[in-house]
């Protein structure tokens, strides 16, 4: 089994007051993206007409979901000559305000978004101060009239011998490549799943490079064409909408905080650990759950493991964050310590979990050494059947785990 190098984090070497008390900052599997994301160019219309049709320009194409590939391990990436008969000369080549004034509902526009800059490469697009070969992602997903050029994109990519890795988590991406796919997948996502406004229930329209959504005030099409209808009409009036007043005025990408925690025993010897019922034999992890409104990080921490486990928790630490594109979870991850007495394990609280235990140390050193694996693969080479089984080193659980038995709860915490 091939461990993947996991992405390095931002001036590994730099010494520095922080590091010097907190150790190396940590970094996680679908973090350390190569682009620079140059957020604040995405309404310059200028600027992303250059980047759709530089030479060093590419684009990852998605159906369903599904990232363009040469293999589970390599990404592929299409040209603007190849995306040119699906997308249009140039999206682009109108100020965002004019399209929206000319915004008409039963238009079906393929889902655009411009994702960064690689800086890795010198030769790619130079505007202002800014250089490197700009990067989209495009959701070439065949649907209504634009069917018959997605479908056409899907096979002149096969034919290259290329196709769309199916499956709900791909892990077996180089760190870089994660980090591209894990924005793109979330942003166009998020884009699928918010079609309608949430306040008037009227169709919004992709703005600011893929990244914004806003609820237009007129549509071109009549309301009840909406959506894959094919008779125009003359624009309506849209009725009035709360997001057009005041700053609240656009729909943002959805981020929503998850909680993940390895939990340390009194003593400082155990470990606390838990599995569902439909994973794996043998097959274990730390807690988690999601962070709810009007609630601190550190709070979410000691209800979700109170809650699943019965166990009470005192101090809580930040260990490290990990983004996780399914479909838009930012995981927080945190090492906690039980408070004394407070270590009676008691599942009649959440039935999330099949099952809790405390693990010694050693067996969990032991289990990170030959017994970590994604969902359904195998252990390493080494591992006994019956002995504990963790999740693989692109989880941000293993990192918590392996964090505790290389003592971060000891005298001198290193992260």
């Amino acid at each position: 089994m091939t461990t993947l190098p996991l992405p390095e984090p931002a001036f590994p070497n730099l010494d520095s007051m922080l590091s010097r008390k907190f150790g190396k900052e940590v970094a996680n599997y679908f973090s350390g993206s190569p682009l620079n994301r140059v957020s604040f160019l995405r309404t310059d219309y200028t600027f992303l007409s250059l980047a759709l049709k530089h030479p060093t320009t590419s684009f990852l194409l998605f159906n369903s979901l599904n990232p363009l590939a040469k293999d589970p391990s390599h990404l592929s990436f299409a040209s603007y000559t190849d995306v040119q008969p699906l997308i249009g000369e140039n999206p682009y080549a109108k100020s965002e305000e004019q399209l929206i004034s000319e915004y008409n509902s039963t238009t079906i526009i393929p889902q655009l978004i411009f994702l960064g800059l690689d800086e890795r490469n010198e030769q790619g697009l130079t505007y202002n101060i800014y250089t490197g070969s700009p990067c989209f992602a495009l959701d070439v997903t065949p649907k209504g009239s634009i069917a018959s050029q997605a479908e056409s994109l899907i096979k002149s990519m096969q034919s290259r011998g290329l196709d769309f890795l199916e499956g709900r988590i791909q892990a077996a991406l180089p760190a870089p490549d994660a980090a591209i796919y894990a924005q793109a997948r979330s942003l166009l996502d998020w884009n699928a799943r918010n079609p309608f406004c949430a306040q008037c229930g009227q169709p919004t329209m992709s703005i600011n490079g893929g990244m914004k959504r806003t609820c237009p005030p007129k549509d071109m099409a009549a309301l009840g064409g909406a959506i894959g209808g094919n008779v125009a009409a003359a624009p309506t009036e849209r009725p009035d909408c709360a997001t057009r007043k005041g700053i609240s005025n656009l729909c943002f990408p959805r981020t929503d905080p998850t909680v993940i925690m390895a939990v340390v025993s009194p003593d400082g010897k155990r470990v606390l650990i838990g599995r569902q019922k439909r994973w794996p034999p043998y097959w274990y992890s730390t807690l988690a759950g999601f962070v709810e409104p009007a609630e601190s990080v550190e709070e979410a921490v000691r209800r979700e493991v109170w809650e699943e486990s019965g166990v009470k928790l005192g101090r809580v630490v930040i260990h490290s964050t990990q983004p996780w594109p399914y479909p838009a979870n930012l995981m927080i991850g945190a090492v906690a310590q039980c408070i004394p007495g407070g270590d009676e394990i008691v599942l009649k609280h959440d039935p999330e979990l099949e099952d809790a235990r405390w693990a010694e140390l050693d067996e969990v050193r032991e289990a990170l050494r030959v017994g970590t694996s994604a969902l359904g693969s195998s252990a390493q080479e080494g591992y006994r059947e019956g002995n504990l089984r963790l999740p693989a080193g692109t989880a941000i659980a293993n990192q918590l785990l392996t964090a505790v038995v290389n003592g971060f709860v000891g005298e001198a915490p290193r992260i």
